[in-house]
């Protein structure tokens, strides 16, 4: 059974039950995911309820014998379905070790190619290509992650977790690729969100610091005057004071 955060992998001897509908049937060889020609769209099929099309920014139903698979890691599901994580960008096979993702953030697909053409990229824990994933594409998708998770707690422990790779290999690796520690990387971008917003809106400066993960503003100015050399206010005030020197009076950004 997938750990939840915070939770070993041991599971009890009930979340080790064969996986079922409760009748003794295993019903989930009769849904069937297809494409429907739409790259926004996911069709579950079942011959004995029809199609259903959901555009995946919903929370597209998961049909609980696929959802019970992959909380309990089931092995005999992997040639069935790939499940992908919408918030982390990867891929997995259903017996795949890593924690527990959110149900309304999880797309299925029938195989890895699909996942792959829909941009999702394969887990480097459980290969579910088959393949083993370089290390360049590993940091590329530990980028993509961090971009679309900066304003959460991201701890080196966290980011490991979900981009499926030990604390350790994670920023050996990271850091040989990209020259910069993952943590430095998480500063960094978060510190570029809170430029935008400085000069993008009129929120002050401890709203910005949380919007973008740093909810004490004292280490965030800290934080900001490293990476840029200046203050969040004195950052925001000469680069506005440059944008009305270029334009001229009246005109609108």
């Amino acid at each position: 059974m997938k750990p939840r955060e915070g939770q070993g992998r041991e599971g009890t001897a009930a979340d080790r039950r064969p996986v079922g509908n409760g009748n003794g049937r295993n019903d989930v060889g009769r849904w069937k995911v297809e494409r429907s020609g739409r790259a926004d769209v996911t069709v579950l099929a079942n011959p004995e309820r029809g199609f259903t099309e959901r555009k995946d920014e919903e929370a597209a139903p998961i049909p609980e014998e696929l959802w019970e698979a992959i909380v309990r890691c089931d092995a005999s599901y992997d040639d069935r379905f790939i499940y992908a994580v919408r918030t982390t960008g990867i891929f997995c096979k259903p017996s795949c070790k890593s924690r527990e993702p959110n149900r309304a953030n999880v797309r299925i697909f029938s195989n890895a190619r699909q996942a792959l053409d829909a941009e999702f990229r394969p887990c480097k824990r459980c290969k579910p290509t088959g393949e083993r994933l370089p290390d360049q594409e590993w940091v590329a998708q530990i980028k993509l992650c961090i971009e679309a998770n900066y304003a959460e707690t991201l701890t080196l422990h966290v980011l490991a977790d979900m981009c499926h790779g030990s604390p350790y290999h994670l920023h050996r690796t990271f850091k040989r690729i990209t020259g910069q520690t993952p943590v430095e990387y998480v500063q960094r971008t978060r510190v570029a969100k809170a430029a935008e917003l400085l000069l993008r809106t009129n929120r002050t400066v401890a709203d910005i610091a949380l919007a973008v993960g740093v909810p004490n503003p004292a280490y965030f100015t800290t934080l900001f005057r490293t990476v840029t050399g200046q203050t969040p206010g004195d950052y925001r005030k000469a680069n506005n004071e440059t944008i009305e020197e270029v334009l001229p009076s009246g005109s609108e950004i």
